[in-house]
């Protein structure tokens, strides 16, 4: 089981910029009563353990035999995959087939390096979106779509959508076309999604068992109902995290694994958290970094900088591989004391000093422990803190799971490449173009 540390961010370890383990139990305990309630159904995701995973495993043994895998998707039907594959399959495309390619955006130049290392004629591209109107995801997929087509290539054996149930324009096609097709439960949303067939079939295709990690999430969903804080880390983190924002003004949650297995983790938490609390004129700002790296590039902001931080460290006890530092010049002391020791110890090291280091300053910190990276532990974390940013979002009376922030961004973009029914946002765009511009 994952754990959670919060003894430095209590009032008695760090003084007035800390908060007291009573307001913590106060606010955990309504986490609890109001994710109890169930008052959204997007809640849903909260038992995507209980899926059939007959289907996926059954396209998953089908994308084994092919060459390659592309993935089609942006936010998160893309960044939970990317933790996935980085973090139980890294450098998997040196060692491993399919080789997988996740393409999340529409960058040309990235689109035409794929095309140049594929093989069509090999190659399995699985579109994922849950609307079926995802813009950016919806053109690559009509450009891989002319290409199998003019390639006399049977669209059915090179495509496989992830999408909506019952409506949308990838299930229209599926349909038509007898694409296969594996479904996001209706009551689902992209960035709580990592764990229906957006996340596991990628990660049966890349042979790790899916279910290993659905067994994990069920632990952590079943621990996120119980009323005893001893064993709901995850209230205590909502908590704690609401109250150094309401009560502290720390308006920004640093988000720092020492892994880099975990580096894309920070990027999918970054969407998760500010897309799900952003609302209102509420909510903190997620900041993507990752131990020991950034002890060299950010931590004197974070030590010496604003005090409107606080930093939660995604500790892993053990990485699987020692690497052990030999022991050379031992007459020059700044080599000589690192011979002994492996990489793993001063990874682990790096991150306990940096932690003592921002304590001793009074600095707000949290830490989530994991045993080891496995396809357990990282359900485990996806799970931890989608349930976190849910508790989160209630504590804060707003809804986690919608997000009318990027829907005039979408119109506009729909005016401006000419969607039927955005005519006015066409002109709006026009006219914004032809206002005087200062630039130098």
């Amino acid at each position: 089981m994952i754990k959670l540390d919060f003894s430095n961010i209590l009032s008695e370890e760090i003084g007035e910029g800390g908060i007291s383990i009573n307001e913590i139990e106060i606010n955990a305990r309504k986490a609890i009563s109001l994710i109890s309630s169930r008052p959204y159904k997007e809640l849903d995701f909260i038992e995507l353990y209980r899926q059939d995973l007959s289907k996926v495993k059954e396209l998953a043994k089908k994308a084994r035999d092919y060459e390659y895998f592309v993935l089609l998707g942006i936010g998160g039907s893309a960044l939970g995959p990317k933790v996935i594959l980085e973090a139980l399959s890294p450098m998997h495309n040196l060692k491993k087939k399919p080789k997988v390619f996740i393409y999340d955006n529409v960058d040309p130049v990235t689109f035409k390096n794929i095309i140049e290392v594929i093989d069509l004629k090999k190659t399995l591209i699985n579109v994922i979106s849950k609307s079926g109107a995802t813009s950016e995801t919806l053109a690559s997929f009509l450009i891989f779509w002319r290409m199998i087509r003019d390639k006399r290539l049977d669209v059915k054996e090179h495509f496989v959508f992830t999408t909506d149930p019952e409506k949308g324009n990838l299930k229209r096609l599926a349909e038509e076309y007898e694409i296969p097709c594996l479904s996001i439960p209706k009551n689902v949303v992209g960035r709580y999604s990592v764990l229906s067939p957006v996340g596991v079939f990628l990660a049966e295709v890349l042979g790790i068992k899916s279910e290993e990690m659905l067994e994990a999430a069920k632990e952590i969903s079943e621990k996120a109902f119980s009323e005893n804080l001893k064993e709901n880390p995850m209230a205590v983190a909502a908590s704690s995290l609401y109250l150094m924002d309401r009560v502290k003004g720390r308006k920004i949650v640093v988000f720092l694994p020492y892994s880099d297995r975990l580096k894309t983790l920070s990027e999918w938490f970054c969407q998760l958290w500010a897309e799900s609390l952003g609302k209102e004129g509420k909510g903190t700002t997620p900041y993507p970094s990752l131990g020991t790296t950034d002890q060299h590039s950010q931590l004197q902001l974070w030590m010496e900088g604003p005090e409107d931080k606080v930093i939660v460290f995604i500790s892993v006890e053990r990485h699987d591989c020692q690497e052990e530092i030999p022991e050379e010049f031992h007459d020059i002391e700044g080599l000589r004391f690192l011979g002994g020791h492996t990489l793993e110890e001063l990874m682990n090291t790096e991150q306990l000093a940096t932690e003592m280091a921002l304590t001793m300053n009074k600095k707000p910190n949290l830490k989530i422990i994991l045993p080891k990276i496995n396809p357990y532990s990282i359900g485990q974390i996806f799970q931890f803190l989608q349930i976190v940013t849910a508790m989160t979002g209630l504590l804060y009376e707003i809804n986690p799971f919608n997000q009318p922030g990027v829907e005039l961004g979408k119109r506009l973009t729909y005016g401006a490449m000419g969607k039927r029914g955005f005519e006015s946002e066409g002109e709006e765009i026009k006219d914004y173009l032809k206002r005087q511009r200062f630039m130098i």
